[in-house]
């Protein structure tokens, strides 16, 4: 983006006449003002933190979110509380809720302005990127699921069970957690992962899959990372790892797509994009009403 530069102009008032009649003069001066500075361009989160602790997939409250997001107003907990946009809750927790939402949304607010319009939305796209969303905003959810789980299949090992979990914390954290906060830790990651269709089951061992995936869904973590600063490149990265979308599978899928043109040549890609931004693309799409079922195989 370029850098937006105004320019104010004040001139001097003459001065009143000298003694000798002669009117004295002043240059007109001219002041610049600094240069605007471009928005900084949203990142992922690169800290570890314990949130999911407190807020898990939260698939039903971002919905509401969503829908109940202002443009370009904060949501407030005491204006959600008053207007009981989710339930009974009290204004502590509802507080605690709306941290955690905001991280996720209105850290990416063209994202949150498009989720905001789109009506329609499928539950397998719902799902999804509520669960990119929290990637991009919880470091610890972003390895687990984007690295942890599909190493695990990879290596021939199609299940978890809470004490791996438990295991893999100790080295993720560095040993900054006690063994009752990683046990909690991994039954949230759990539950949160199998909320977003990466696990089966709620019992040991537990069943690793990869979740549907439909095109508009797809289309829109595409657009929205061309927006976002994170590790990786938008073919390669943990938010389609996640989704088992690498190789020659996520090839197939991207050359489908009718939003981009895609071409890969070994190590070399060549994507087209057809819309300048996220927000030009859901304006074309018109996105909502029924979405195409499409499942992503390992």
């Amino acid at each position: 983006m370029s850098k937006a530069a105004t320019s104010k102009t004040s001139l001097a008032a003459a001065s009143q006449p000298a003694a000798t009649g002669q009117p004295a003069q002043r240059k007109a001066s001219a002041r610049r003002t600094p240069a605007a500075k471009p928005p900084a361009r949203p990142r992922e989160e690169g800290r570890l933190h314990t949130r999911v602790l407190k807020c898990t997939l939260e698939t039903a409250n971002s919905r509401i979110f969503w829908a109940e997001s202002a443009s370009r107003q904060s949501m407030q907990a005491e204006v959600a509380f008053e207007a009981g946009w989710f339930g009974h809750r009290s204004l502590t927790r509802l507080r605690e809720l709306l941290t955690n939402l905001r991280a996720r949304y209105e850290a990416f607010p063209s994202a949150l302005q498009v989720l905001h319009s789109w009506n329609g939305m499928g539950g397998d796209t719902q799902k999804l990127i509520c669960h990119w969303h929290l990637q991009l905003s919880d470091s610890l959810y972003r390895q687990f699921s984007g690295t942890f789980l599909p190493d695990r299949l990879l290596q021939g090992q199609p299940t978890v069970s809470k004490q791996q979990v438990v295991t893999w914390l100790g080295e993720a954290g560095g040993g900054r957690w006690s063994g009752s906060t990683r046990l909690q830790l991994a039954s949230k990651l759990l539950s949160t992962a199998h909320s977003a269709g990466l696990i089966q089951g709620k019992r040991d061992p537990r069943p690793i899959v990869f979740p549907l995936v439909p095109d508009n869904a797809l289309t829109y973590l595409l657009h929205l990372l061309r927006e976002v600063d994170f590790e990786g490149t938008v073919v390669a990265n943990p938010y389609l790892r996640s989704v088992g979308l690498e190789g020659s599978l996520l090839n197939d899928r991207l050359k489908r797509l009718p939003d981009l043109s895609y071409g890969r040549q070994g190590d070399l890609v060549d994507m087209g994009w057809k819309h300048p931004d996220l927000s030009a693309w859901a304006a074309h799409a018109g996105v909502g009403g029924l979405e195409q079922r499409e499942l992503a195989v390992a």
